[in-house]
């Protein structure tokens, strides 16, 4: 982790309301994990003390890009940013998806809209190729659907109004391939998105006994775990629960830590 301030090289629309800032962090960048995220300092927001946390979209020798929603008055700051500009990030922060399971694992990647933005790197830097399912409200919420087929991998499409892909919750399609004899071959579950898919999908792998690692999305105050406002209610080994801080000991956790019960 350290703090850097960077230099923006390309600001652009994403489509469906998202940009994506890419920005020169020869110190960050290299050390950047699938899953991990960076703390941006947003200029012009002088009396706004916290930072915005950003899941890091792709990250490539001493570069790094995010992609966002302008949804209030941090990230239409950020919005207004061009390239040649500069913003603090500090990085790369959390504990990020593993890599190293088994080889005659499939990994499947499961997505709710804007979680996809958290699991391109590790499509990217698996050492085998896997699935991906992607859902949303409507076609809008599906982004970069064109950067994991540019990769080798499959993906799977479901809208809630059928406006792209199948009609249904991307747990309807999941379901499905998961129902085609599939089941013979063990998938590993790597999934970012609202918490009622997330603890679908860890349903899902428990009942199968297969393993996923699902990223949790908190609202974040430091990033750095002292604040203490990003907890997650997790099962301790005695049987009982505490709370966990996601941007530390998180954002993803394996689905039999998490203790669903309030969360959703």
């Amino acid at each position: 982790m350290q703090l850097e301030t960077v230099l923006i090289l390309e600001h652009r629309d994403y489509g469906a309301g998202y940009r994506l800032l890419k920005v020169a962090a020869p110190g960050i960048a290299p050390q950047v994990q699938p899953g991990q995220f960076v703390h941006v300092r947003v200029p012009r927001l002088n009396d706004a003390v916290l930072r915005r946390p950003f899941s890091v979209f792709q990250a490539q020798a001493d570069t790094l890009s995010i992609l966002y929603k302008t949804v209030g008055r941090g990230t239409a700051a950020l919005a207004a940013l061009a390239a040649g500009q500069t913003v603090g990030l500090i990085g790369p922060l959390g504990h990020g998806f593993p890599l190293d399971g088994p080889a005659e694992r499939v990994p499947v990647l499961v997505a709710g809209g804007y979680g996809m933005a958290a699991l391109y790197l590790v499509a990217q830097r698996l050492p085998r190729q896997g699935m991906v399912f992607v859902g949303g409200c409507s076609a809008q919420d599906i982004l970069g659907i064109e950067d994991f087929t540019a990769l080798g991998w499959p993906a799977h499409i479901a809208t809630e109004d059928g406006t792209r892909g199948v009609r249904g919750l991307v747990t309807d399609v999941l379901d499905a391939w998961l129902g085609e004899g599939r089941q013979s071959r063990t998938p590993e579950f790597f999934a970012c998105g609202p918490n009622g898919m997330l603890q679908a999908v860890g349903d899902r792998a428990q009942a199968g006994g297969w393993t996923a690692w699902l990223s949790v999305d908190r609202h974040m105050g430091c990033g750095v775990g002292a604040c203490l406002t990003c907890v997650v209610k997790c099962k301790a080994p005695d049987g009982d629960w505490v709370w966990v801080r996601s941007c530390k000991e998180g954002p993803v956790f394996e689905c039999r830590q998490i203790q669903w019960e309030e969360e959703s």
